[in-house]
């Protein structure tokens, strides 16, 4: 079938695209900036266009000619994620039934049974009603709790059980939850594509076991080994207090824990599992929790972690590309360049650019970072601890810590596009170049453009400590490099007498 994917640069979409090629399916691939895709595996195995939810003639356009569509698009980061989603699948429906497209497809959470809904759990179930009531053939798979390496919950569930070993928790760690393994979520997506027309409906979708979130944590710590966990509830913890405490707590930041949490304080249980009416459970049968904690673990540890839940742009971060000299016009850029010559080849040099941050760090200065990383956090930026996905090799698009990764040239640049709380944009550019003699020459170029009175304040407040950050972020990268250049000579060498 012809499979056409809104969404695919993020954490489902991202693993749903090679799966639909592996079941043998043309995909097409729909993005806002095709540029996020230019590393992924499976680029060359697709068609990619670039296309917006929101604009009804690019809709249409990306759907021609296509059976299935898949729409895995929310905007959970926005403060105005209700109207923004609800606009959208109102443009997407419509759009499906003008192209006359045989199937839709949709992934939303559970609803509960009582109490009123949380904003995030009332927009996906919206969404879901005006796609199943578009005229096109639609089915939505309401899932919880999502565990897989790089989800945010399964992110948020690991970092509290494994950084608190006693923690005093709100009521809600007793009510029932029914987590999936991601694996499971995308055996049902991909299935979707082939039901018959007549199937137009909503399906709960979940694991096997049906647990509460004190029970998840406390056997996630069973599976990575760690020593019972000690939990008090409260009865005094709010959402809102509680997604504080995971914005300090985890790498998940409070705009994305406040609805996680929000959905957790009712029961989040499959209503019925009519799915296995229409699709089959996987073969073996569907993941249980300690099976699906221990693969995300896993390939947590290995890197190989194909998909996160950072891949996703930060809310308010500017989407425009860096005003590169020629084109930049109007307005202040500040600038700080800094060049040092090299000893080691540029090939070892572009090795310890592409691995800077998450466990490497920045090369300068620990303390600082740390400090402007806790600052971030408590005013709901992302902080320093999104880390990385791979510790050796970046993509275009991905979080790397409080940058986004917008531009990759490898083995020569670097750019990193600031998502910290900033009055204004920051980009941060990594250049290794060769210089002709075996050496090489490194180039570090920090770009701000101030917003306001406020930022040409900053810029000027934080300039006398960019010596210190910035030129000993210089100086150590070029070190690491020459450290890393006289390493492999010796191997070498030692090699060659062997």
């Amino acid at each position: 079938m012809r499979c056409v994917v809104f969404g695919a640069t993020g954490y489902i979409g991202g693993r749903l695209v090679p799966a639909l090629l592996s079941a043998g399916h043309h995909v097409r691939v729909v993005a806002r900036t095709p540029g996020k895709l230019a590393e992924v595996p499976w680029r060359d195995q697709v068609e990619i266009v670039s296309g917006d939810v929101t604009d009804a003639g690019s809709a249409q356009k990306a759907m021609a000619g296509q059976d299935v569509v898949y729409y895995l698009v929310h905007s959970l980061n926005r403060r105005d994620f209700v109207d923004v989603d609800r606009r959208a699948a109102q443009v997407v429906a419509e759009a499906a039934r003008v192209a006359g497209a045989a199937r839709l497809v949709y992934l939303g959470g559970i609803t509960p049974d009582t109490g009123p809904l949380s904003d995030h759990l009332a927009s996906r179930a919206e969404v879901g009603q005006i796609l199943l009531d578009s005229g096109a053939p639609a089915i939505v798979l309401r899932a919880a709790v999502i565990l897989g390496s790089g989800s945010a919950s399964f992110e948020m569930l690991r970092y509290l059980t494994e950084r608190l070993p006693a923690m005093v928790t709100p009521r809600w760690v007793h009510n029932r939850i029914q987590p999936i393994a991601v694996r499971d979520v995308l055996h049902y997506l991909t299935a979707a594509a082939a039901l018959p027309e007549k199937v137009n409906r909503a399906f709960d979708i979940g694991g096997p076991d049906v647990l509460t979130y004190l029970e998840m944590m406390r056997r996630y710590a069973v599976v990575a080994k760690l020593p019972r966990r000690v939990v008090v509830p409260v009865p005094v913890l709010t959402p809102w207090l509680s997604a504080q405490w995971v914005n300090l707590v985890t790498p998940v930041p409070r705009s994305i824990a406040v609805p996680l949490i929000e959905s957790l304080v009712h029961e989040v249980v499959c209503h019925d599992h009519d799915i296995a009416d229409y699709i089959p459970d996987p073969d073996g049968g569907l993941t249980p929790y300690e099976h699906a904690v221990e693969l995300a673990l896993t390939n947590t540890r290995r890197a190989q972690v194909p998909t996160r839940w950072s891949d996703a742009a930060w809310p308010g971060a500017p989407s425009d590309p860096l005003p590169t000299d020629p084109e930049w016009s109007g307005g202040s850029l500040y600038e700080d360049l800094r060049e040092y010559r090299c000893t080691a080849d540029a090939q070892t040099l572009w090795n310890v650019i592409e691995a800077i941050g998450g466990e490497h760090g920045w090369y300068s200065f620990p303390l600082a970072w740390s400090v402007r990383g806790w600052i971030d956090r408590i005013v709901g930026g992302v902080g320093l601890r999104r880390g990385r996905r791979d510790p050796h090799r970046l993509h275009a698009g991905e979080a790397l810590d409080w940058w986004r990764v917008e531009h990759l040239q490898r083995p020569r640049l670097l750019r990193l596009r600031a998502e910290m709380r900033l009055p204004g944009r920051a980009w941060l550019e990594l250049e290794a170049v060769p210089d002709g003699n075996g050496g090489s020459c490194y180039r570090q170029r920090a770009l701000f453009k101030p917003h306001g009175l406020a930022g040409h304040l900053y810029w000027h407040s934080v300039a006398p400590f960019h010596g210190i950050v910035f030129g000993g972020m210089v100086r150590n990268i070029a070190s690491a490099a020459e450290r890393s250049s006289a390493r492999n000579s010796v191997h070498t060498t030692g090699g060659s007498a062997a």
